[in-house]
């Protein structure tokens, strides 16, 4: 089976969910992330360093796909452009199953993103949808969100504790968000 992973940003899979990313992978699956923004609007790190975690993020997990489609981080919006470089991901990649941010969370772009990505995978399916690589519809069969900052009370759960440490590890190849002694850059959040 495929898994798709989207997040608006560079490490919101990982943090979302790298351990049901690293079971799956465990199992044999082919998993891919798309992020939809470069992530050059946080507040910590930049474009090049948050690529460069995603590239070592990436590496840890093994995927078998990772795109970044540069949208405007902090700037997401629901629009035609948008939607149709996503489209152009499903059809290239023909997921079976999709993961995007949850409707509702604290950094606004999330949101955007979880609903930009649900429309999309419903487009992906019309046959009469415009794409410029003339791609064959694809439709997942399912879409589900993941939870980041706000808690939202779950419909499925994934058990990752035998591999908890494992899932960490890749969260932390985002060193730039979190604290470090010495570093420069306000505090966050998650820092």
């Amino acid at each position: 089976m495929k898994f798709l992973f989207f997040g608006a940003h560079p490490d919101d899979a990982e943090m979302g969910c790298a351990g049901t990313i690293l079971r799956l992978k465990a199992a044999g699956h082919w998993v891919g992330i798309c992020d939809l923004t470069k992530g050059e609007m946080g507040s910590r790190g930049d474009a090049k360093t948050r690529k460069e975690e995603a590239n070592e993020a990436s590496n840890l997990m093994g995927l078998d796909f990772r795109c970044n489609l540069s949208l405007p981080d902090a700037h997401l919006s629901n629009d035609t452009i948008s939607k149709k470089k996503i489209v152009e991901v499903i059809r290239e990649q023909k997921p079976d199953y999709v993961f995007c941010n949850a409707a509702k969370d604290r950094h606004v772009d999330h949101g955007v993103a979880h609903t930009l990505v649900k429309e999309s995978c419903f487009l992906s399916g019309l046959l009469k949808y415009e794409n410029d690589k003339s791609l064959k519809p694809h439709r997942p069969l399912n879409i589900i969100s993941y939870v980041q900052d706000e808690y939202l009370n779950p419909n499925l759960v994934i058990d990752i504790s035998d591999i908890f440490n494992e899932k960490m590890s890749v969260v932390y190849c985002y060193k730039t968000q979190f604290f470090q002694e010495g570093a420069s850059g306000p505090i966050t959040p998650i820092s």
